[in-house]
């Protein structure tokens, strides 16, 4: 697959205790999210790593210089705690607060689900169960082309379907919901010009 456009961000460079240079943070709905760099001895790539510890409805996280149709993203996130949540996931095609598409991971559900927001309204497209253990790192991965959408977790292919609710550019960033504690590392994106086949 080329990849014209492609970048990793490691949040090793961003100071402690502060939203990442070039990030916009905010929540679908309701409540008061807390997005902050933090160090964290047990970061894929040490020092830092991205931390979500406030709560929302669906707190989201995007880079803002960041706009395609078509193309990948993927994280290494750590769930860490949640009573009602421990869910880890990434937008794409971010048009504002109200409008994308979500891919998560959650440890209370044992499960990845593919969702869209429209409206500021979350719709689900699909969920399967999978495993998501906490404390652990993960690497989700969402590739989309067109209609095409494929979620893998850990290097599998969970999902993999064709949906039109949000197309067009838009940013790309991480996501988390209600009172999920989690950390992101390793975020790393680009443009696609297809989507190949399951295991290519």
């Amino acid at each position: 697959m080329n990849t014209p456009l492609a970048a990793t961000i490691s949040f090793d460079q961003d100071t402690a205790g502060t939203l990442p240079t070039g990030w916009h943070a905010g929540v679908t709905g309701r409540g008061s999210p807390k997005w902050s760099v933090e160090a964290d001895a047990t970061a894929p790539s040490k020092p830092n790593v991205l931390r979500q510890s406030g709560s929302g409805t669906y707190p989201w996280c995007v880079k803002q210089d960041t706009s395609f149709a078509d193309g990948y993203v993927e994280v290494k996130f750590k769930p860490i705690s949640g009573k009602e949540d421990q869910a880890g996931g990434l937008v794409w095609r971010w048009k504002d607060r109200d409008n994308y598409y979500v891919a998560r991971g959650n440890a209370l559900e044992d499960n990845v689900s593919l969702y869209y927001t429209q409206n500021g309204s979350r719709r689900t497209l699909m969920y399967v169960d999978a495993p998501v253990p906490r404390n652990t790192w993960h690497t989700l991965r969402v590739e989309f082309s067109g209609k095409k959408i494929r979620v893998l977790l850990d290097g599998k292919a969970y999902i993999e379907m064709e949906d039109d609710h949000i197309a067009g550019a838009g940013a790309v960033g991480v996501w988390t919901k209600a009172d999920s504690v989690t950390l992101f590392d390793d975020f790393s994106y680009g443009a696609l010009t297809g989507i190949g086949r399951p295991g290519s």
